[in-house]
């Protein structure tokens, strides 16, 4: 009976302190972030560069997927107000079927943005590659990000840390309940960021730099 109080006393422990390492994660996160996110295109400072931040087309039941469509409409808004100049669709690209970046690009295509000012950056395979090889490979250490408002509180924190500036134009959201298992998942993705920084983690890829607008 007294050892498995023990146990019970142990796990109890660490449960709490995995929380409170979640909650200062969030918390040093979103205080850091708070003043570089804007929700129109009015307020937000004008860069040459958006940073389109990647999700699959569809949801694995086929469904289009909210985050996708409201990311591209998020970047088409940004370039048709003048606030950006070129837009860099990063994200990955593991199958001929779920090809982020070639996805992106066409819903972009569609909404009326020109080809000549769309880069695709097909190794943003993390967040966290993608922020790095914006800076690594395209040569931007000023730049919008183009996601929803969590997305961008974590990605803008990594560019900081990376002695980039970044702003956020933060994307319509979705609902609490279709975006419940998105966001247990961000959480934990925010625990990971000080984890690769601490660890000074480095992209999967890097390669060639690439000059925007030449």
């Amino acid at each position: 009976m007294k050892r498995s109080m023990k146990i019970i006393i142990i796990l109890s422990i660490i449960a709490i302190l995995v929380l409170l390492l979640i909650l200062i994660c969030n918390i040093i996160i979103n205080k850091k972030s708070e003043s570089f996110l804007y929700d129109n295109t009015n307020d937000i400072p004008q860069c040459k560069v958006g940073l389109l931040l990647g999700t699959s087309k569809l949801l694995k039941n086929g469904n289009e997927n909210l985050y996708f469509l409201y990311r591209i409409d998020a970047a088409v808004d940004l370039y048709k107000s003048g606030k950006i100049q070129y837009i860099v669709a990063s994200g990955d690209n593991n199958s001929i079927e779920d090809n982020e970046p070639l996805d992106m690009k066409n819903a972009l295509l569609e909404q009326g943005i020109p080809d000549s000012v769309i880069y695709l950056d097909y190794a943003g395979f993390r967040t966290f590659d993608s922020v790095i090889r914006i800076h690594e490979i395209f040569g931007q250490s000023k730049y919008i990000i183009i996601s929803q408002k969590f997305h961008n509180q974590r990605a803008i924190y990594i560019a900081q840390r990376k002695g980039m500036t970044a702003y956020g134009y933060n994307a319509q959201d979705v609902s609490a309940y279709y975006g419940f298992k998105t966001n247990i998942r961000e959480k934990l993705a925010r625990v990971k960021v000080f984890t690769d920084l601490l660890f000074n983690k480095q992209p999967k890829f890097l390669g060639e730099t690439i000059e925007i607008g030449k």
